[in-house]
């Protein structure tokens, strides 16, 4: 998968996950984590890399958490270089840290199913290598992921794209958007059968997953024919640059479909976090609007969105 950094995985069904058993073998490099417990974010796992992690209010902390009684810098995790010692680090936070309902003052080392306590929410601690990081590895992939081309889901996308907006507001760092669709894809469904189609969506994903999308970037299939690359940390002239290769590189990719050569095409429809964009919407409807202006001009092209 892209982005292998994301610190955020969504746990959907904790009762039929926790009846499966797996070997500790295979859990050996997982990370350590923290799991939300109850609330809105219930069953959501944060992984925790080696370095320091703010968590807090603000976008910018690495682990963001919008919600009442939180402190904008709340607290920080400090990870070791070899995962085995993860410390608990009050951050001056006005309501204070929790660690198993007594209140941090000093730094200190957690231990598994420690339960941390901000504001409202509850967070378990799992150690790197624990077996039942498995469960909730196999839901969120069934959560965050599109199981017919492996790529990430539109939810997932647009819960990753709202918080890189939120990001760049903080941060000033640039953010991109990549959107495209398959040129005159009902063609290939209708002179090819669907089966066709399927093989194009499919070859089209690990493509681009492959050659085309960075590990920083996300990469998800949005619906239909149409997916989109969120790119962090670049600038739109970058975005053109990786839109550019990529078009290039899905034109001259050879379709073959039961000795039949398809023609394929994509026009991509690109824009950038700037004034006016306020939320991961604002940005989605910036590249949309590109794309259309991408097929207005001939399609198997890109276009910049223009106001």
């Amino acid at each position: 998968m892209n982005n292998p950094n994301d610190p955020t995985v969504v746990l959907t069904d904790i009762n039929a996950a926790l009846s499966s058993s797996e070997q500790e073998a295979e859990a050996a490099d997982r990370p350590a984590a923290l799991l939300v417990v109850g609330g809105d974010l219930n069953g959501t796992i944060f992984n925790l890399f080696p370095g320091d992690i703010t968590v807090g209010r603000n976008a910018d902390n690495l682990i963001p958490l919008e919600f009442q009684g939180i402190s904008r810098y709340h607290m920080t995790i400090v990870v070791s270089e070899t995962d085995e010692q993860v410390t608990l680090n009050d951050g001056g936070s006005k309501n204070g840290t929790y660690l198993n309902n007594k209140r941090l003052i000093d730094p200190q080392a957690l231990e598994k199913g420690d339960i941390i306590k901000i504001g409202s929410m509850a967070l378990k601690y799992l150690p790197k290598g624990d077996p039942e990081r498995l469960t909730y590895d196999k839901l969120n992939y069934e959560a965050n992921v599109d199981a017919f081309t492996g790529c990430y889901n539109k939810t997932y996308f647009n819960n990753t794209c709202s918080r890189e907006v939120k990001k760049s507001k903080v941060t000033g760092h640039p953010l991109s958007l990549m959107l495209f669709d398959l040129d005159h894809f009902k063609k290939v469904n209708d002179n090819f059968g669907h089966d066709a189609g399927d093989y194009v969506l499919k070859e089209l994903a690990d493509l681009i997953r492959e050659h085309g999308a960075r590990e920083m970037d996300t990469f998800a299939r949005y619906g239909g024919e149409e997916f989109v690359i969120l790119l962090p940390k670049t600038t739109i002239k970058q975005a053109y640059e990786i839109a550019e290769r990529i078009r290039k590189s899905v034109e001259e990719h050879s379709f073959v479909y039961e000795e039949d050569t398809l023609p394929i095409t994509i026009s991509v429809g690109i824009a950038d976090y700037r004034e006016g964009v306020d939320n991961g919407t604002d940005l989605f409807k910036r590249a949309d609007k590109a794309v259309y202006g991408a097929k207005n001009e001939g399609r198997n092209r890109v276009a910049f969105f223009r106001e």
